[in-house]
């Protein structure tokens, strides 16, 4: 099997890549335009480690890059496409927007447009909880209605869904929307709110703690995130939603939800450190709470997340502490 991923540098895209690598029949096709939104040092060390496999190929590239693009679908040809490629970070994208809207917008268009002229079989993208923005509700669904987003972040990533919607109606492309619930584990992204704090607290510097602890997030350990792509990936039948277009949406997270206060014990208990903490007010564009409902997801596929919090940020830190040479 064919499988393009676009992101494969960045934090999902590697360890998905990884995965698939695992077996010597499928063939790899990573592309990224490995920016410097956060440290490159952690993107180039994903590729190394990508690239000690014979099945995996690396290009480049930025997804507005209508001739690269158009060539490596061309040359490859891929079954399956797994667009992660994205200016990540909600609060960035309130500063930024013109970025995100280029990057995540007109670049998944691209991909859109070559999926349906090489006639891809299945084609996956990366969305986010944050399209639930300020819907009230507690378990977060599929359903749910996701028409007010809070970041400039969210409202690119609903548009995504939308676009691939429209495509899937126009050309019946089977298209597969993944809503991610706050990804963390081995080689994440440094602007995520774990490694910001594991870092600061081994170097006993203030933590900032929003919404005076009071967030709640599903915390979702990479595992878990790359096993439900991986089954969902080799799902072959169409699962067309209710008005019969090959296009379906489903949240991949952990369906127990978790108060910031007891994730940060729970690093400072993993470090044998206590946090020096700062307690600030909700930050504009945030979410106040995220819980996954993965039923959908369950009847589907049989999917699960596994990984409890305690063992995923030990996990975390045991690279942390590698990669950054520290005892």
């Amino acid at each position: 099997m064919k499988i393009l991923i676009t992101g494969a540098a960045g934090f999902i895209g590697m360890h998905l890549a990884h995965s698939f690598l695992q077996n010597k029949n499928n063939i790899v096709i990573g592309v990224d335009n490995i920016n410097n939104y956060y440290d490159v040092k952690i993107k180039l060390e994903r590729i190394r480690i990508l690239k000690k496999y014979n099945n995996f190929f690396f290009t480049k590239s930025d997804l507005n890059n209508v001739k690269k693009i158009d060539n490596l679908f061309k040359k490859y040809n891929p079954t399956i496409v797994i667009n992660l490629a994205a200016q990540a970070g909600v609060r960035y994208s309130i500063l930024n927007p013109d970025t995100y809207l280029k990057s995540n917008i007109n670049g998944f268009h691209n991909i859109l447009k070559n999926a349906v002229k090489y006639k891809v079989k299945h084609l996956l993208f990366a969305s986010t909880s944050s399209v639930y923005g300020a819907n009230q509700t507690k378990l977060n669904r599929e359903k749910d209605y996701t028409e007010t987003p809070l970041s400039v972040y969210a409202a690119t990533k609903k548009t995504n869904e939308n676009l691939a919607h429209v495509y899937s109606y126009l050309y019946k492309i089977k298209t597969t929307g993944l809503r991610f619930f706050t990804v963390y584990g081995p080689l994440g992204r440094p602007d995520m709110a774990l490694f910001k704090f594991v870092k600061n607290i081994l170097n006993k510097k203030t933590i900032e703690i929003y919404n005076n602890g009071n967030m709640q997030r599903s915390f979702t350990y990479i595992d878990d995130i790359t096993e439900a792509i991986v089954k969902l990936s080799k799902d072959k039948k169409p699962h067309p939603n209710s008005n019969g277009i090959p296009f379906n949406i489903f949240n991949i997270g952990n369906n127990k939800s978790m108060r910031l206060s007891k994730f940060v014990k729970i690093i400072e208990n993993s470090l044998k450190m206590k946090a020096k903490k700062k307690f600030l007010p909700i930050q504009k564009g945030d979410v106040k709470a995220t819980c996954a409902d993965t039923s959908k997801l369950f009847d589907l596929i049989g999917y699960s997340p596994k990984t409890s919090v305690e063992y995923g940020v030990k996990k975390f830190i045991e690279w942390y502490k590698i990669f950054y040479s520290i005892k």
